[in-house]
């Protein structure tokens, strides 16, 4: 069973990214809702349960990407403490502490005086976490692995060897039929934090992906089709059957 305590922590800190109220949702109620396919997420779940840092991209607001982010969140490994890089203290605190290690949250990569939105030089630092140990997750505006690579390096001057730890970059898009949009994870680009991005996962491309091993993405689905046939949607309710 996994610490109680850890348990309400974990979930206090997905919680204070919902921007909208209403429950956040988890992987699967977006699987579910065709947001993301099973190969997608039973990867999503083994690298980044394998301490894969990750970001969500999507150029419109309310386009989904907090939600999304808040559902990958849940696949942190056991051990790992979600914070909130709300400041460059607690970020620089981050840098000098490497054990335990954290996935440091930035609710967003822009500007203004929100709550763990970071730009410049806070930014920066935060992009160098992962030189501790640690792990990122974050979304921005963006369609494109293009449109991020611009705004993060170009416009935040983040280096490109720093960018590269950022390992998973998923793209969303929105399909409107009528009155009903659907969102979908439309690409995934991946580095293994040497090697320059690539995508390995779009329109036409099957998932092809390194950074998990073929038990771990077996292990993976189960407990996806476990937690898909029980219908655990609560966020703390997977998190629990995530880690137990």
């Amino acid at each position: 069973m996994p610490d109680t305590a850890a348990l309400k922590r974990h979930v206090r800190e997905i919680e204070r990214c919902n921007q909208r109220g209403g429950r956040m949702l988890s992987v699967v109620d977006l699987l579910a809702d065709g947001t993301i396919a099973r190969d997608l997420a039973a990867y999503a779940l083994a690298s980044i349960s394998g301490g894969c840092s990750f970001m969500v991209g999507a150029l419109p607001g309310g386009a989904g990407k907090t939600t999304v982010m808040g559902a990958l969140l849940n696949f942190v490994p056991a051990d790992v403490e979600l914070i909130a890089a709300d400041s460059i203290a607690v970020i620089e605190r981050g840098a000098s502490t490497p054990i335990p290690r954290a996935c440091f949250i930035c609710h967003e990569i822009g500007s203004g005086p929100y709550y763990a939105y970071l730009w410049g030089e806070e930014l920066r630092a935060y992009f160098d976490l992962p030189r501790a140990g640690h792990m990122l997750a974050t979304n921005l505006h963006a369609d494109t692995f293009e449109q991020a690579h611009d705004q993060v390096c170009g416009s935040n001057g983040v280096p490109e060897a720093a960018f590269r730890r950022m390992n998973l970059l998923f793209f969303l898009s929105l399909e409107r039929e009528g009155f009903r949009t659907t969102r979908r994870i439309a690409e995934l680009w991946e580095s293994d934090g040497s090697r320059p991005h690539t995508r390995i996962f779009g329109t036409g491309q099957a998932l092809n992906g390194g950074l998990a091993s073929t038990a771990a993405m077996q292990g993976a689905r189960a407990k996806l089709d476990e937690m898909v046939a029980r219908d655990i949607r609560q966020i703390a309710a997977v998190r629990e059957h995530l880690v137990r």
